[in-house]
């Protein structure tokens, strides 16, 4: 299937801020219900907690022991940025954070849908910088980023240990500079090494087009403040061709706002019936009501591991409560829901704190466990297939992961080696060589720089084009058969 709506985006982006850069996010200027807003947004939180005047002497006399003893000086700013930082990782909760005001405004520039970075949500998790999501299009997607990837070290400086909001900033960078992670992934023995260029852009968070048979195509690529006003547009436009049916596509969507995701949801599901529920600390449960009409034609939603928060919401919600098919890999499973305390503290700082827990219709927590596909369908391995290291020129006879990247690239541009183990083989080497030959390039049989990357652009054009998207082939012909038998 050749989907020619799907253009890749060249930029470079990455969760600049603690936790996920886009999660289940709730903030003040937003409603869950037209008549219930998330309280405390905004500042003022009522119930308040205050500290004992004995806990406050005993954090007064460490401050004050700091300040007077210590063998070097140390900002006053540190420190109570610090302490709040430890509260809060006490907790052990990956997506509870504090933000500094620089770290605070770019967190609200990201819920806006502008970016900056290496293109992937990480999160921190036991300890270690852990990839949510790379986002479609992006240098982490192209590199081979995937979903629970962990990220050992940017640059050669190992990364455990460190805060987020550390680890993160010596992953970003000025725009148009390099940074070299170390990646280990479950089920390869050596750590893997990608460079990627950072850079800014402002993402387009929805996409459409026409399929063929009258099927609807529709990717959101995060839930921005935008993007229930821009799938609204996208949506009417596609009815007014004519749409028998609608494929909406999430997949390595790293979530976004709740209540953007209940306005599109409000599209399909009829009125009254169940979005999402939210269950608080106490264990008491909220029904966020459809006010929706619903739709008449069959729709597929399509995920993958990359698919957390938010999009976890929209795929439940369209199975549970709008009979949609869902489609593709079980997603990432995170179902918490964060509110964003910005006005709190006073100073532009920033503390991003779980509230409560989300549920399907049907009351299933998907946390930790993701969501199951009703048709599950993974993409041909060249689809996340690892890219080469630019300093290393890979020969015969030579082994390892960046070799048997080598061999899936050949296969899936139809070179045919005679395997895909990662042991250079006499088979690998003439593969190579009738690429090299067809790329205008001398043919060596060598994967050298020059040849790796000319092999990685091919790959991607092949990937672009939407040639053997199969989970999409899955979800349109799941709708074409729901519309044969109506």
């Amino acid at each position: 299937m050749n989907f020619r709506g799907r253009t890749v985006v060249v930029y470079v982006l990455i969760a600049m801020v603690s936790t996920a850069l886009i999660t289940l996010t709730a903030a003040d200027r937003w409603l869950l219900r037209e008549d219930a807003k998330l309280s405390g947004a905004a500042g003022a939180i009522d119930g308040l907690t205050s500290l004992s005047s004995k806990e406050i002497d005993k954090l007064n006399k460490v401050f004050s022991l700091v300040q007077s003893k210590y063998y070097t000086s140390v900002e006053r700013e540190d420190m109570v940025d610090g302490a709040i930082q430890g509260m809060l990782s006490s907790l052990g909760d990956p997506y509870t954070s504090y933000m500094e005001a620089s770290d605070a405004t770019r967190f609200s520039e990201s819920i806006e849908g502008s970016f900056s970075g290496i293109g992937a949500e990480v999160t921190l998790k036991d300890g270690k910088v852990v990839i949510m999501s790379a986002m479609k299009g992006s240098p982490a997607e192209r590199a081979g980023l995937h979903a629970k990837d962990v990220v050992l070290s940017a640059d050669g400086e190992p990364l455990a240990g460190l805060e987020l909001s550390e680890a993160v900033a010596k992953i970003r960078g000025p725009k148009g500079t390099k940074v070299k992670l170390a990646i280990q992934r479950e089920g390869v023995s050596q750590p893997l090494e990608l460079v990627l260029i950072r850079d800014d852009i402002d993402v387009e968070t929805i996409q459409s087009e026409m399929l063929e048979n009258g099927v609807g195509y529709i990717e959101i690529r995060q839930f921005s403040v935008n993007s229930a006003e821009r799938f609204a547009e996208e949506l009417q436009s596609l009815e007014e061709q004519g749409m028998k049916a609608l494929v909406i596509d999430v997949r390595s969507n790293p979530g976004g706002v709740l209540p953007v995701v209940v306005t599109i949801a409000q599209h399909f599901i009829e009125e009254g019936k169940t979005i999402v529920q939210v269950e608080d600390r106490k264990g008491e449960r909220e029904k966020t009501l459809s006010k929706g009409g619903g739709k008449e034609y069959p729709i597929a939603v399509l995920i993958n591991k990359g698919s957390a928060s938010a999009s976890e919401v929209l795929a439940g919600a369209l199975r549970e409560s709008a009979g949609a098919v869902v489609v593709g890999e079980t997603s990432y499973g995170k179902g918490t829901v964060q509110v964003s305390y910005d006005k709190l503290l006073g100073d532009g700082s920033l503390v991003k704190l779980t509230i409560a827990k989300w549920l399907t219709p049907d009351g299933n927590w998907v946390n930790e466990k993701g969501l199951e596909p009703d048709k599950a369908v993974s993409q041909p391995d060249y689809y996340t297939v690892a890219r080469i290291p630019r300093d290393v020129t890979l020969v015969p006879e030579s082994n390892g992961e960046a070799v048997k990247s080598l061999q899936v690239m050949l296969d899936a541009l139809g070179y045919e080696p005679d395997r895909k183990d990662g042991y250079f083989s006499p088979s690998t080497a003439e593969a190579l060589k009738r690429f090299q030959k067809d790329a205008g390039i001398t043919p060596t049989g060598d994967g050298d720089p020059k040849t790796t990357e000319l092999l990685e652009q091919k790959l991607l054009e092949k990937i672009i084009s939407g040639e053997q998207d199969i989970q999409l082939e899955e979800a349109v012909q799941a709708v074409q058969e729901q519309l044969s038998k109506s």
